[in-house]
């Protein structure tokens, strides 16, 4: 299949398009910035609240609740208020929620804060979604999606080397609190220069207003094929790297491969540095052949089973540096796959509803990553520690995505070939 052809009232892009979008990234990229900056001050924090392995892992969990149950309710705040609104009250909360984590002196201030930072944090990346397809051709939306999200994983990488160094060198509460003027800096830009939409391409308001439209707003979205569809692409793909360098990758290394720190820290660079790699390549791929979509995904899928299962049943429980450095890379490609779910909705839903349907997609990864961060925990403490035990139930979880995917797949690409038609029909009897 070719890439979709530009859609009646296509947005034309261009400079200014960069311009306003790039400040909605400028916003993704703090967000993500401030949302893994724990992941390099986890013993810092132990120490500060004086709090166990247990209560630690609590401050991710809770962030990825926190961000997976906001997305259906900010898709629906983006639909009905617009792109701009949403990024500003996301901006607020994270900026403040890190800037109370930095002034946190006790165990349950740091946990609302986080909790805060995650509320904001999730207003973030649907808002950018929205934003680049109001601003652009319907035919760029999968470069634009891996674009924005390689910008995020840049965020990534501020926290690993900077936040890590700043830390080291000034302590708790200057560094976080100083990069909290970040989430200040982004705020007053879109504010001052962010638009939802260029000239004469406003969406049309939502059909549905009043008792009940919320309901039917989600249940349209979850009808079409492609939502489904592009959740359980999210859900199967995005997982096993986000719990890799969220919370149990570096203890995987450490303690079942016998790694130092400083070189599994290098690993887990490793994965971010191969996301942004990879997404472009994605990004491109999808924008020439739409067809592309679901073997890479699929093809994603079974690579990451195949590393991980080939790390997991080595002989004598410890991989080969080849093997891991092998697996590290073939992980940065699970975030560039999950956008491809993101490229199923976005077909399969008028503009005003795709705010919702992102939502409702991007539930699914974060809920497949909590479920595997609480399995491997839970597994881990009931086998003494033995993490072939823990780590293969990211397999069950594959198992069941690629089920559903496999379900689905017919169904939505033949929606999506009818939307097409009729899109094409009614360009035909437009009068003029």
């Amino acid at each position: 299949m070719s890439p979709p052809p530009s859609l009646p009232g296509d947005p034309p892009g261009g400079r200014r398009a960069a311009a306003v979008w790039g400040i909605g990234v400028a916003v993704y990229f703090v967000a993500i910035t401030y949302r893994t900056s724990l992941g390099v001050a986890g013993l810092d924090a132990a120490d500060r609240f004086h709090i166990n392995a247990s209560a630690l892992s609590s401050f991710s969990i809770l962030q990825l609740l926190v961000y997976a149950g906001m997305q259906i309710p900010v898709g629906l705040m983006v639909d009905r208020l617009g792109t701009r609104k949403v990024l500003a009250l996301g901006a607020v909360l994270f900026t403040v929620g890190q800037l109370g984590f930095a002034l946190s002196h006790s165990y349950a201030a740091a946990l609302a804060s986080r909790a805060l930072l995650g509320c904001g944090d999730a207003m973030t990346f649907i808002s950018v979604l929205r934003l680049g397809s109001r601003w652009f051709p319907a035919r760029r939306g999968p470069l634009i999606a891996q674009v924005a999200a390689l910008f995020g994983m840049a965020g990534n990488l501020v926290s690993t080397v900077l936040i890590a160094r700043l830390l080291h060198r000034f302590g708790w509460t200057p560094t976080f609190a100083s990069s909290a003027i970040g989430g200040a800096v982004v705020l007053i830009a879109l504010l001052l220069f962010l638009r939802d939409h260029p000239e004469g391409h406003a969406p049309p308001p939502p059909r549905q207003r009043g008792r009940g439209s919320v309901r039917r707003q989600v249940a349209a979205a979850w009808r079409e094929p492609g939502t489904r569809l592009g959740m359980w692409v999210h859900f199967t793909t995005q997982f096993p790297a986000m719990v890799f360098l969220l919370l149990w990758g570096l203890p995987f290394l450490v303690e079942a491969q016998g790694l130092s720190r400083a070189t599994a820290g290098e690993l887990l660079t490793l994965v971010v540095l191969s996301n942004m790699a990879i997404g472009l390549v994605y990004g491109q791929v999808i924008a020439r052949h739409h067809a592309a979509r679901a073997p890479l995904a699929l093809g994603t899928v079974a690579a990451t089973a195949l590393v991980w299962g080939a790390a997991l049943g080595w002989p004598g429980g410890r991989a080969p540096m080849w093997l891991l450095i092998t697996m590290c890379a073939v992980l940065g490609a699970c975030g560039p796959a999950s956008m491809i779910g993101f490229d199923f909705a976005r077909p399969a839903n008028p503009p005003e509803r795709f705010g919702t349907a992102s939502g409702i997609v991007n539930i699914g990864g974060f809920t497949a990553s909590m479920a595997t961060l609480l399995a491997i925990g839970v597994l881990l403490d009931a086998t003494g520690e033995d993490y072939r035990t823990a780590f293969a139930s990211v397999f069950v979880l594959q198992a069941l995505g690629v089920a559903q995917i496999l379900r689905l797949r017919g169904r939505a690409r033949r929606r999506e070939r009818e939307r097409i038609v009729a899109s094409r029909v009614e360009t035909v009897h437009v009068p003029a």
